[in-house]
């Protein structure tokens, strides 16, 4: 039987799934990472569980996560998406999307791709962790404070310290598997 994270070891099927195919596997595609963003911010105050479970709800409501396309919504789509039962219908979090879209593109054209951004804050290699127990994983690091404080400058918005860390982590920027997890070797 193999060792998991507490938190995959108490969800669901989908929660085993996204633990050992998907967290803190290093992640560098610009369209993958705004998923990422997309979805953390979306959780702001809910379980990650209940995020995984409307993921595809999220894919079909948000065209894919292409961030050129939500970056044009207008007021028609966003009311669309006020009314779409299969989705986090919390207007600020919705709203919030086309104005990190637009903030995305610029930071793409700034850097030449938000990965080169993103990855710059952990020098392009991430952070190993070794913790023991799941309770001394930190829900917010001093990286993930400079990195919230600065996509805030930049016009971001719905990205605290914490849905930084809990995005560092699932893009795998750090690796907050536990030391007994059969993952934290893998990774």
């Amino acid at each position: 039987m193999k060792v998991r994270c507490k938190w995959a070891e108490i969800g669901s099927v989908i929660d085993v799934e996204y633990h050992d195919n998907e967290w803190a596997v290093p992640v560098h595609d610009d369209n993958k990472q705004f998923e990422f963003l997309l979805l953390e911010s979306a959780q702001a105050g809910l379980s990650w569980s209940t995020i995984l479970k409307k993921r595809e709800a999220y894919r079909k409501a948000f065209d894919n996560f292409d961030v050129q396309k939500i970056a044009r919504y207008d007021e028609e789509k966003l009311q669309q998406l006020f009314t779409n039962s299969s989705i986090i219908r919390n207007k600020l979090k919705i709203r919030s999307v086309v104005k990190n879209a637009n903030a995305f593109i610029k930071v793409q054209n700034e850097f030449g791709s938000f990965d080169s951004y993103l990855w710059s804050f952990v020098d392009g290699v991430p952070i190993q962790n070794n913790w023991n127990n799941w309770k001394d994983v930190p829900s917010r690091t001093q990286i993930s404070d400079l990195l919230s404080n600065d996509l805030k400058r930049r016009g971001f918005i719905f990205v605290g310290s914490i849905i930084c860390y809990s995005m560092m982590q699932a893009i795998g920027m750090v690796n907050d598997h536990i030391t007994s997890c059969f993952r934290h070797k893998e990774l």
